[in-house]
């Protein structure tokens, strides 16, 4: 069985001044994580910027994470878009990289119906090897990854885990409900994280994972141990920096977070920007609230 941890974080990409990639500063961000509370990390997925990073950079970023925390915790690549055959080799080139998995976000835009998804995510499987996550956000890519299709996807050997963040608790049940019961379940949603606990979900595919990762950490293996009214009370703790993280488009906010604790991460790459200056008053009160500021 797959074994990618508890708590993984969607990591962003740091860019330096002229709005590179800044690697070396990719590198230091992936031992922090680690080193405070994630298993793992996904790269160049959606909280990375993937949409505006070329292949080429996604490829050095993938094997400079597996240089830096490779050996010690999970590196996730991930490799989807809506083009089915760049994924399928991206995803080849990821796995000479010695990434240890493969996420795929549902493809966007173009809106394939389920059969199209299921021979996509197919395609892509069959191109590597290793473990592959699914990844169903709907609120981005405007097509929902139906339970049915994902039972048939897990008939897939190396289709092994989901990354769900359809914002539906009824979904996610019915998730765990009709897939293997070692089918690794994620909530994609820091705030769905303890429901989706209760209904089965394995862990969290995290951005909040940045800032409060061994909290997270310690309220799932809280939930896990029965302590589940101590888990609440963290949910709850923290349920004010999971919404503020996305009072805007993510990562904008998660990264104005890092800056502002001194962890350089640099700016976004258009079409995103900056957070306003009401929203940095907002995080910099969450901030203080739950003890980082």
């Amino acid at each position: 069985m797959v074994e990618f941890g508890r708590v993984l974080t969607a990591m962003v990409t740091p860019f330096n001044e002229e709005g590179g990639v800044d690697y070396e500063a990719a590198g230091k961000l992936a031992r922090r994580l680690v080193e405070n509370g994630s298993d793992g990390v996904v790269v160049a997925g959606t909280t990375g910027e993937s949409p505006t990073l070329s292949d080429e950079e996604k490829l050095k970023l993938f094997a400079t994470v597996v240089e830096a925390i490779g050996g010690r915790a999970v590196v996730i690549a991930g490799t989807g878009s809506n083009n089915t055959q760049k994924s399928v080799e991206l995803t080849r080139e990821a796995e000479k990289t010695g990434v240890d998995g493969i996420m795929a976000v549902a493809p966007y835009y173009n809106k394939p119906p389920q059969e199209g998804l299921y021979r996509h995510y197919r395609a892509i499987a069959g191109a590597t090897s290793l473990p592959v996550m699914v990844y169903n956000v709907p609120g981005r890519t405007a097509v929902n990854i139906a339970p049915a299709t994902m039972a048939r996807l897990a008939e897939v050997d190396n289709i092994v885990a989901l990354k769900e963040a359809a914002g539906d608790l009824n979904q996610a049940a019915e998730m765990v409900r009709v897939l293997p019961k070692n089918f690794l379940v994620y909530s994609g949603d820091d705030s769905m994280t303890l429901p989706m606990l209760a209904v089965g979900a394995v862990g969290v595919v995290s951005v909040a994972s940045h800032l409060v990762g061994r909290r997270i950490a310690a309220m799932i293996n809280d939930y896990l141990q029965g302590a589940v009214e101590k888990a609440a009370r963290a949910h709850c703790e923290l349920l004010p920096l999971f919404k503020t993280l996305f009072l805007t488009t993510n990562p904008i906010m998660v990264k104005a977070a890092l800056n502002l604790l001194g962890v350089k991460v640099g700016s976004t790459r258009l079409p995103l920007v900056d957070a306003t200056a009401a929203e940095l008053d907002a995080l910099k009160e969450v901030l203080r609230g739950v003890g980082l500021l």
